[in-house]
């Protein structure tokens, strides 16, 4: 408990002292300084509310347990009414905070870039592609995040083949970090003429967004072609060479980008969005090397790992991972997937407990 309350008490000195430093002007003149204190700072808040509180409580405990000694029969009860309150409370907010301490992934208050192709079954895994981008932009919307399209590849029979996309808000990978994975259909198929249930599959890769500063890519592994854009997009489309693909030579990681307004803009994109993707795999690699699990007790990445069934007949969502299921397909395809992305945060914060325990 000491070696807790030491660690708390660290983090309420660093809050302050980020305050300090905030007001310095060698800082406000620092825009990305500044931005990255300001998050230091949101992150370490609920901390620091959380152990105000249970410092509180449990100094109300102690006075309360003081006047059990009093003659006073009135106040005697009055302290035991209080003491039964406050006791649970100390340890609901001691279980909070030990969840709050558990190390937290750098990542999950960063912007996040948004792959899905369509995978098995063909034209009908191309529509469940579809189906989820708009899943998941109707989940932004309902967040208050931006949501920016990369690169997509339509479909002649709908959906797209392949669909990525860069959405920009508070907190965004580390509430969409465990979607990566396969995603699984069962449904009668708009091309299926029988009626018969079939399976598909679409995989979806979530990545987070990484500031230059943060992973350094060598220019010299990178091979920049342009080209003409194709599909959607706006009068300048087939006009001007303004698409730009990136190559990774040493990975083979391949990003595309046709959706910004000038060449310069798609370029900006498609190097943010293939350094995103060159870190995860780096991140992969040191991960395997050290012998550690991917990502999470949840496990996030693998585009082979299948994650999660949507039985359309039955109205049914499963997440295969932590054997969580919902009757309720129709309102999670609407982008209402909180009870889904809570369930896993809660039980990776679950399986790092008992991990550190």
């Amino acid at each position: 408990m000491s070696v807790m309350i030491e660690r708390l008490e660290g983090m309420v000195n660093r809050y302050h002292e980020i305050t300090d430093l905030m007001m310095m002007p060698e800082i406000t003149s620092d825009n990305k300084q500044l931005a990255k204190l300001g998050r230091e700072q949101a992150e370490l808040t609920q901390v620091v509310e959380a152990y105000t509180e249970y410092k509180q409580t449990a100094e109300a405990l102690e006075q309360a347990k003081a006047l059990l000694s009093e003659d006073d029969k009135e106040l005697r009860e009055m302290a035991k009414m209080e003491i039964e309150e406050l006791e649970p409370k100390q340890e609901q907010l001691l279980a909070r905070l030990e969840i709050l301490l558990i190390p937290k992934d750098p990542n999950d208050s960063h912007n996040a870039f948004l792959e899905i192709r369509g995978a098995a079954g063909g034209d009908e895994g191309n529509i469940f592609a579809g189906d989820l981008y708009r899943m998941y932009t109707k989940y932004a919307e309902s967040k208050g995040w931006r949501v920016e399209t990369i690169e997509m590849d339509e479909s002649e029979a709908g959906g797209f083949s392949l669909v990525s996309c860069k959405i920009s808000g508070d907190g965004v990978y580390g509430r969409l970090k465990f979607e990566s994975g396969s995603h699984r259909v069962q449904r009668v198929p708009k091309t299926e003429s029988q009626g018969r249930i079939h399976t598909s599959t679409a995989t979806v890769l979530v990545t987070p967004e990484v500031e230059a500063e943060e992973f350094d890519i060598d220019m010299n592994d990178l091979e920049i072609e342009t080209m003409r854009a194709s599909g959607a997009g706006g009068q300048h489309i087939n006009k001007t060479d303004s698409a730009v693909r990136i190559i990774h030579k040493p990975t083979g990681i391949v990003v595309k980008c046709q959706d910004g307004r000038s060449q310069h803009e798609n370029r900006a994109t498609a190097l943010m969005t293939i350094r995103s993707r060159v870190y995860e795999e780096h991140q992969r690699k040191l991960e395997e090397e050290q012998g550690m699990e991917r990502r999470s007790k949840i496990g996030t990445g693998d585009r082979a790992e299948k994650i999660r069934t949507y039985n359309y007949p039955q109205n049914r969502v499963t997440d295969h991972r932590i054997g969580f299921t919902i009757q309720q397909l129709d309102r999670v395809m609407e982008g209402r997937m909180d009870d889904i992305l809570d369930a896993l945060v809660q039980a990776d914060q679950q399986a790092k407990l008992a991990g550190e325990k």
